[in-house]
């Protein structure tokens, strides 16, 4: 017999004692005295016997309880290295596609951190066409409607851009909804509708071989940057607004940014000056440059609210506007980020233009140090055409003052 059921059986014996003693209010006066010692012996030992015996049970109850809790975490950390260390890109999901966890094959993968995906969608680390898809295959799997797996790309001509993403539904302990978890693996040859291998191979030796950029290296670029910027608006005096904006453009075109576009605001009517853009792209920078600026809402925004924008995949493809056949331009130039600022030369001074800048392919992503020195040379950019134009120089001279 253990002790548990011991003291069970203790305890009823004391119940049915108890019990007993109840009836002796029916006695005769003279002969409850016998009655009250058996009732106070009994008090007695449910204090010094009973009330000790259930604190031994209670504690070795708790410490059952708190090793089998040490039991727990110890195959939750088990649990959390095994999904770390997968050799594959697995991902954790609610059913919106939003990031719960990232192991270290998938922050690979998708070129960020796992503290930066998580509660991000994945869906914006994918090209454009392959997005719906996704969501509403990871809602149906998230619904108990089976396990299901489907094509997906990388955005740009990245190695390995063809993926065959595995989902199925779970139960985090503790959750009333399913989450999904995401394998991605390379797809098969014959799956690829993405780049050629040629092309692919050759992307992925690129890749290899490029040096990793240290903090410290990444801030003299944008040092060397901002000393180009400078040298190019002050060599010599430009011959108007447009002149200003193509020489900025010439600057952070290819080594900072693959497309550059520039647009003045001329008494509240935006015009197009300047698209620069990959070499092999003629048609779409063509497309590019025929966009009304208002029909852009990043361009709107900026000189409307004059406040800047980094997006890193964008999920709004009508950003920045579409083309004649109604096609988003950020899907056709397969945007992977972006930075608008306004042209601005002081605080309360009107916004003159916008300047907006576009990363595609495999390129890595604007930063926020990236950003901060866009928006530096924004603001030069702004005084450039300030001094050019003698209206615009009027206005921020009286801002200024």
């Amino acid at each position: 017999m253990t002790g548990a059921e011991e003291f069970g059986a203790e305890l009823a014996d004391f119940r049915s004692r108890v019990d007993e003693l109840r009836t002796a209010r029916a006695l005769p006066a003279q002969e409850r005295l016998s009655a009250l010692d058996a009732a106070l012996f009994e008090l007695e030992h449910a204090a010094d016997v009973l009330w000790p015996r259930y604190e031994e049970l209670a504690a070795a109850a708790r410490g059952s309880a708190e090793g089998l809790r040490g039991q727990g975490g110890q195959e939750q950390q088990l649990l959390r290295a095994l999904f770390q260390r997968m050799p594959m890109a697995v991902a954790l999901l609610d059913r919106e596609t939003v990031v719960r966890r990232l192991n270290f094959a998938a922050t690979q993968l998708f070129g960020m951190r796992a503290g930066f995906a998580t509660g991000r969608r994945l869906t914006g680390s994918l090209r454009h066409d392959g997005r719906a898809a996704l969501r509403g295959q990871v809602a149906a799997v998230a619904r108990g409607e089976g396990a299901r797996s489907l094509l997906v790309h990388l955005p740009g001509g990245r190695a390995g851009a063809a993926l065959r993403v595995t989902l199925t539904a779970l139960r985090p302990p503790g959750e009333l909804r399913n989450a999904v978890l995401a394998v991605f693996q390379p797809a098969a040859d014959g799956e690829r509708t993405g780049p050629a291998p040629a092309a692919a191979k050759a992307a992925a030796q690129g890749s290899a071989t490029a040096p990793y950029l240290a903090e410290v290296t990444r801030h003299a670029e944008l040092l060397d940057l901002l000393d180009a910027m400078a040298t190019a608006l002050l060599e010599r005096r430009a011959s108007g607004a447009a002149e200003v904006l193509e020489r900025v453009a010439r600057v952070l075109h290819g080594r900072f940014a693959d497309w550059v576009v520039g647009d003045l605001n001329d008494g509240g009517t935006l015009r197009r000056v300047v698209v620069l853009g990959p070499s092999s792209a003629d048609g779409l920078r063509t497309a590019v440059a025929e966009v009304n600026p208002a029909d852009c809402p990043l361009v709107v925004e900026a000189t409307a609210a004059g406040t800047s924008a980094l997006q890193v995949q964008p999920d709004d493809p009508e950003l920045f506007g579409r083309d004649r056949d109604g096609a988003a331009l950020l899907v056709r130039a397969e945007v992977t980020s972006l930075v608008c600022v306004p042209l601005r030369p002081a605080p309360t001074a009107p916004v003159r233009g916008a300047l907006t800048l576009l990363r595609s392919g495999g390129r890595h992503a604007f930063e926020m140090a990236e950003a901060g020195v866009v928006d530096r040379i924004s603001r030069h950019v702004a005084l450039a055409v300030a001094a050019v134009d003698p209206a615009r120089g009027r206005d921020t001279a009286e801002a200024a003052s």
